[in-house]
């Protein structure tokens, strides 16, 4: 999955679901909060589709199938 592609999901999901997000830019991740929830997303352009969906999980994302 792309990096950029994630990061809409997280936003759109969370605009939907009248949620705040907070990025933070960290060393060598980005670190979002999804209200109490929140995990840690690595800079690399392609993400692995495992990362990608614990990343989901983390936020409590339901993914769509």
């Amino acid at each position: 999955m792309k990096r950029a592609d994630l990061i809409k999901a997280i936003a759109s999901w969370a605009n939907a679901n009248d949620l705040e997000v907070q990025w933070r830019q960290g060393g060598r991740h980005t670190v979002v909060r999804l209200g109490s929830r929140g995990s840690s997303i690595p800079r690399h352009s392609e993400i692995n589709e495992i990362t990608a969906r614990k990343i989901l999980k983390d936020l409590g994302i339901k993914e769509k199938r």
